[in-house]
Order: C-alpha cells, then structure tokens, then sequence
C-alpha cells in the first residue's frame, strides 16, 4: 500500500531552494572559470602531478592505519559497555568537529621534537615525524579515522547478533566468528567507513599543513598546492581544485545508498 506524501509548506520549498542555490553557485563559478583548453597541461605539470602522488600515497597510507586501527576501536564501542563509553567515545569523534588546525596543534604537543612522545623518538631513534612525509600520514589518519568508527560502529550495532551467538555455539573461536561472520556481515558499511576515510584523508589541510608543513615533493598535498598555486597560478589552483571536486562527488554519489540513506 502505497502512502500518499503530504504537501510542503511553501515556505520550505523556497527556504530549500536558496539553500540549494547557495550550495551550488559556488560550484557553478569553479566549472566556468575552469580554464578547460589548459586543463591537461596544468594537471600534467611536475608540481602537480608530485602533489598528486603524495596525496594518493599519504591518504591510501592514512585509510590502512585508519582501518587497522579503527574497526577494532569500533568494535569495542559497540559492543562492550564500560564505565566512561560516552567519554570515550567523544573524544574519538572529536575530530569531526575540531578545527583541523587545532589537531595539527594537538599532534605537535605530542609527536614534535620536543613533544610528550616526539622527543623520546628523537634522542632514542632519531625519528622526527612533524614535517615529514609520515607526519602528512599520521595527519590524515588523525582526522580521518573517525568516519571509518562511526560508520562500522553504526554497522556492528544493527546486525542480528543471533548469527554469532550460534557460531560460538558450535565451538567457534571469537577470532573465527569475527572474520567469517561479523567483518562479512558489515563488509558493505566497512568499505563505506574506509572509502570515506581515504575521501577525507586526501582532502585535508589544516592539520597537514600545521603538523607536517608544505615541502613541495615530501609533505605537499593536493589541498596544500592548491593554496601554495592560489599566490602564483590561479588557473592551476582552479585546476586542481577540480581534481578534488571530482573525487569527492564520485565518492558521495558511490556511497549514499550505504552511508547517506539514499535510495535512488
């Protein structure tokens, strides 16, 4: 049986709309001032094609150490209760609404030269991460991983648990159950989690550029040479700033039947 949808109130419809226009006529004024004719050559020169593969190296490098790291921390959240869960599971958001520049601060305090960590690293091996292309990594996995929890976390507490419970019946290992029943059972919302980690890691700037600078060929990201070619070349900056625009519109639309709640 089919519901019959009531009518919108005018009002919405217009306020809708200019909320539409005002997404969409930034987008608008990118595409015309694309200069199209000189588009192949501005994405082909060594500046730009260097921050592009750091950027595909540094933001895969980012989702793996995202993955690795967040599916166990999502599973934990779901499904073990303990004292001061919605603390922690507040701070691990927290990177959703923190100003990206104030994590590359909080990175800096801790993994600097002279850092809470950092400078263990530094007298004992001799590691310096900031202004690195590690730092770029540990950057992006920072402010990434957080749409990987939440998307996994999401996942773990809506499927039927009654599948696991039976094959721990049977005399499986929780190792076993994990990898043969729960990971397959979330496998749609896990790659949602990391696909939109990597869109996010190959996005950033803030704290990039706050943690690990921007070193054109060691720590220069796409976002960080769009702002680097802002000062010289704006074409070039409007170019690559489409490489950016494509990707993530490619990764929404990819992902919004599994993420955004789409159906069509």
């Amino acid at each position: 049986m089919r519901t019959t949808k009531s009518p919108a109130p005018r009002v919405l419809l217009v306020l809708a709309g200019l909320a539409l226009t005002f997404l969409v006529l930034p987008l608008i004024g990118l595409l015309i001032e694309t200069p199209w004719s000189e588009l192949p050559a501005l994405l082909t020169s060594t500046a730009a094609t260097e921050a592009l593969r750091l950027s595909l190296l540094t933001s895969v490098l980012a989702a793996a150490v995202a993955t690795v790291l967040g599916v166990p921390l999502a599973w934990v959240l779901a499904r073990i209760d303990f004292p001061g869960q919605r603390v922690v599971r507040g701070i691990v958001l927290l990177p959703l609404v923190l100003p990206p520049v104030v994590g590359g601060v909080a990175l800096l305090t801790v993994f600097g030269r002279r850092g809470l960590v950092g400078q263990y690293l530094y007298d004992w091996f001799g590691v310096q991460l900031p202004f690195s292309t590690a730092g770029v990594v540990m950057a992006e996995a920072f402010v990434a991983m957080p749409f990987l929890v939440i998307t996994v976390e999401g996942a773990l507490r809506n499927i039927d648990p009654r599948f696991e419970q039976a094959a721990r019946t049977l005399g499986a290992s929780p190792r076993r159950v994990l990898f043969t029943i729960t990971l397959p059972m979330i496998s749609a919302s896990l790659v949602a989690g990391v696909v939109l980690a990597w869109a996010r890691a190959l996005g950033e700037f803030g704290a990039t550029i706050t943690f690990a600078g921007n070193f054109p060929g060691v720590t220069q990201t796409l976002p960080l040479a769009v702002y680097s070619a802002l000062e010289v070349d704006r074409d070039e900056a409007i170019a690559l700033s489409m490489v950016l625009l494509a990707v993530s519109f490619t990764v929404l639309i990819s992902l919004r039947g599994r993420f955004l709640g789409s159906r069509s």
